[in-house]
């Protein structure tokens, strides 16, 4: 599995990076969420911590915190499509040839 750490060799760079370099670090980041899905879990484990316990106040939290993962992909795609037309469009055809395969 790919390791996911850093899209650039310095934390802050001395010039603002050019359309290219923004569109690739978004899709770093869209990459970085999913790793944090998959390899922490953070969705289940919050979601069964909140399972397991009384307090509703923790539950609520515990399930923010669950799907706060989902979110940041969502918004990272939103904001991939309106910068990349490229991207929009392949991902699009994506669900187009899944709901075709899937009807079949």
């Amino acid at each position: 599995m790919p390791e996911f750490s850093v899209p650039f060799g310095i934390k802050k760079s001395d010039r603002k990076l050019n359309h290219e370099e923004l569109v690739r670090a978004i899709r770093f980041s869209m990459a970085s969420e999913y790793e944090a899905i998959q390899i922490y879990e953070a969705i289940q484990i919050y979601e069964e911590i909140a399972e397991s316990v009384d307090d509703e106040k923790a539950q609520k939290i515990l399930n923010e915190i669950a799907n706060d993962e989902r979110v940041h992909v969502g918004n990272l795609s939103y904001l991939l499509n309106k910068l990349s037309p490229k991207d929009e469009k392949a991902m699009k055809e994506g669900v187009d040839e899944a709901k075709e395969i899937i009807s079949e």
